[in-house]
């Protein structure tokens, strides 16, 4: 039921996702998704970035883009099933990925976004 809320999205935090209704044998098509849905199996699978970007490439996705998913999908819930628990879920999920993107402007500021350096 909870990825059934995902139906329908292409991507994800500007990552694209791949969804099937068969055999996860089939994903090996889809190498460029990093986000892989089986709906048949109710399982969702991400491939994450190995490295920092600058030194190696984008070869998956980033963890905030796990967030991200976990919020569309308690969003998703939260429309059928709606409580307060849900958006305090939610909020504090808005919450984490600020402090992420916090991380990243104060990095990109340094110069070492995308670097593996403090």
């Amino acid at each position: 039921m909870a990825l059934e809320t995902l139906k329908g999205i292409e991507s994800i935090n500007g990552y694209k996702v791949c969804h099937m209704d068969s055999n996860w044998p089939m994903f090996r098509d889809q190498l460029d998704r990093f986000i892989r849905i089986d709906h048949k199996h109710s399982v969702i699978a991400f491939h994450i970035q190995d490295g920092p970007i600058k030194e190696n490439g984008v070869n998956g996705c980033q963890v905030d883009t796990l967030i991200e998913t976990a919020k569309l999908i308690i969003e998703g819930l939260n429309k059928n099933f709606p409580c307060r628990e849900n958006s305090v879920a939610i909020t504090k999920l808005d919450e984490a990925l600020m402090w992420l993107e916090k991380r990243k402007k104060d990095r990109e500021k340094r110069g070492v976004e995308g670097l593996n350096e403090l």
